[in-house]
């Protein structure tokens, strides 16, 4: 459960993160209350309905119904983010942006709400099958803080990395934002994580310090013998100890943890625990937890690697803007919709059979360490023969995480009868490590290096779609065929460019950018049938009288005084401007000059596009 559950958990991280934050949310905040409140009480419903009783007798049961719903929590979880835009109703804990890792806590708390509704109607199956009642709070609590520390890495370095941004010093925030710093920072973070987080995690998971008697002295002679330095032992209360497994965490032997469930304790003989033993120090002697690290890093790298190539793709593909158009969906959501689920892919792809490849050899390696430990690979054969019955008969059931119990056991019997077999499968995994790190470099100098600056025509597509769909889904507001207007003219689309601003007027007759540019349009349009410079002019002087010291504004008067003949006006206008805006004098007195050698009309191609 805690390798499904650290998906989940990643997916929902995604989610989120791609998610982005709009103007405003696409559907109504009283019609996104009813879909958010009718969604939960489906879920709700579902949920007591799946767990009700008679429904759930057994461990498996209990859990094939908890992965189910947890993935439906995932995707009415992704309805909040990419419909109801739950980030734009949370963004005021961001602070105004200066944490944003407190908006992801927030979204990481409205999953976890989700999973309380899943757990709370799970507590009476879960005391029936595993034998202990809690309360509804303490059983909440508990699973929270079973599954915290899947996420609490993430949590901590984005706060750490936040935080940095906001401190006045210049050689934080050069950290925090810097190509070099970023990686510097997330190498740091796993250094002190390698060494705390040991200690946080047995805190949250409850595991007690497995009390003095012959099997602590056996397990710690055998430590010994093996010199295999530990902090202490464990005992893992996983599912209140009825989970037959064990395991080891901690990349420093000064916070190093053995873990053992107490089922496994009673149900082993003192030899088959040494071969566990031995099993989980061969996860150390081999450096698997360093390695989990790396390939973790991996992911990361993958996922920063295909980020950019695929916005190059989506940003030049005329078919993203066909469905756009067709399905009237606002762009940022469609780009971020379709920047995911090819991400999302991607995760369960890597995880599936790149780390889930490496995963199950580490284990079968492992595994092989009981030659070496005890010299015979029959006491954990026995283990885990006694495991596979005890669990419920699953021998043959497979796993992505792990080979199944069969598939060890038989490789263990043939390492029994071919001990080359054990090198042989150290050089695969080793071979295969190797290779995943040059495929990795490789494939990240190649992309590294291909030209993916989005050109003007793919930026400039995306813009209008944008403007689009907004002026479509608020009419009124004057901004959005405004700025429709200028886009219009920067494309020399002159008709379309005075219908935006002439809306835009209509909204806000006051506005001096309006004024301004719809001036400047009537001036330097290239269509004959929009120029009119006695309203050019009649706009102009509105404009400027809203804003008379703006430089650029002025410098539309100025035109405007020009094209209606009026020299000596234009000339003084622009020296007023040069008055105001000193830093763009260059700039003016080109103007004068263009004035002095031309009448209007005169050939403005070129000229217009300096404004």
């Amino acid at each position: 459960m805690i390798y499904n559950n650290l998906l989940y958990l990643i997916t929902v991280i995604i989610i989120f993160s791609t998610g982005s934050i709009p103007d405003a949310p696409q559907i109504p905040f009283t019609a996104a209350l009813i879909i958010f409140l009718a969604k939960g009480g489906a879920y709700h419903y579902l949920l007591h309905h799946a767990y009700s009783k008679g429904r759930v007798s057994n461990d498996k049961q209990y859990f094939a119904i908890e992965q189910k719903f947890s993935l439906l929590a995932i995707f009415i979880f992704a309805i909040d983010v990419y419909l109801l835009d739950i980030k734009y109703y949370f963004s005021f804990l961001s602070l105004n942006e200066n944490l944003p890792v407190l908006l992801s806590l927030g979204g990481l708390a409205l999953f976890f709400f989700y999973l309380s509704l899943l757990w709370l109607a799970a507590r009476k199956n879960y005391r029936g099958i595993f034998g202990r009642h809690y309360s509804a709070k303490e059983f909440v609590i508990n699973n929270i803080k079973f599954n915290l520390p899947i996420v609490l890495p993430w949590l901590i370095i984005n706060f750490i990395a936040d935080f940095l941004k906001i401190l006045p010093f210049p050689l934080t925030k050069m950290l925090a934002s810097s190509e070099w710093g970023e990686p510097i920072l997330l190498l740091l973070f796993f250094l002190l994580l390698a060494v705390i987080f040991p200690v946080l995690i047995k805190n949250l998971w409850n595991c007690q310090t497995m009390p003095d008697g012959p099997a602590r002295a056996h397990m710690e002679e055998f430590c010994r013998q093996q010199n295999f330095r530990y902090t202490d032992i464990m005992l893992w209360p996983l599912y209140e100890g009825k989970m037959l497994t064990a395991g080891v965490m901690g990349l420093s032997k000064r916070y190093r943890y053995l873990l053992i469930t107490p089922a496994l304790l009673e149900a082993l003989t003192p030899y088959e625990i040494e071969a566990v033993l031995a099993h989980e120090i061969g996860h150390v002697k081999k450096h698997h937890l360093q390695l989990y690290l790396l390939l973790f890093l991996g992911f990361g790298l993958v996922a920063s690697l295909i980020a950019s190539p695929l916005l190059y793709l989506l940003l030049n593909s005329n078919f993203f803007y066909h469905i756009i158009n067709a399905t009237r969906i606002d762009p940022e959501a469609a780009l971020t919709f379709w920047g995911v689920a090819p991400m999302f892919v991607i995760m369960v792809v890597y995880f599936r059979y790149i780390f889930g490849f490496f995963m199950r050899n580490f284990e079968r390696q492992a595994d092989t360490q009981v030659f070496k430990a005890l010299g015979d690979s029959t006491p954990l054969i026995s283990s885990l023969e006694k495991i596979a019955w005890l669990s419920g008969n699953i021998r043959d059931k497979p796993s992505w995480h792990h080979f199944g119990i069969g598939q060890r056991v038989d490789f263990l019997e043939k390492c029994s009868r071919n001990k080359s077999l054990i090198a042989r499968h150290d050089r695969k995994i080793y071979g295969s490590l190797i290779l995943f790190i040059v495929l990795l470099a490789f494939s990240g100098g190649i992309i590294w290096n291909m030209p993916m600056e989005l050109d003007d025509e793919a930026n400039i597509k995306f813009v209008e779609a944008v403007l689009q769909q907004k002026s479509h889904r608020e009419p009124n507001k004057a901004i959005w065929h405004r700025l429709t207007g200028d886009l219009k003219q920067e494309l020399d689309k002159d008709a379309e460019s005075l219908a935006a601003y002439e809306k835009a007027l209509a909204l806000e007759p006051d506005n001096p950018e309006t004024l301004n540019n719809l001036a400047w349009l009537l001036i330097t349009a290239g269509d004959p049938t929009v120029p009119d410079p006695e309203r050019a002019l009649f706009l102009a002087v509105q404009s400027s009288s809203l804003r008379p010291t703006a430089g650029h504004i002025l410098d539309t008067l100025a035109a405007a005084y020009w094209a209606n003949n009026m020299l000596k006006e234009a000339l003084e206008t622009e020296d007023k401007a040069i008055g105001y805006d000193p830093t763009n004098h260059i700039f003016y007195r080109r103007q004068m000059k263009f004035f002095l050698d031309n009448k209007w009309p005169a050939d403005l191609e070129g000229w217009s596009r300096q404004k």
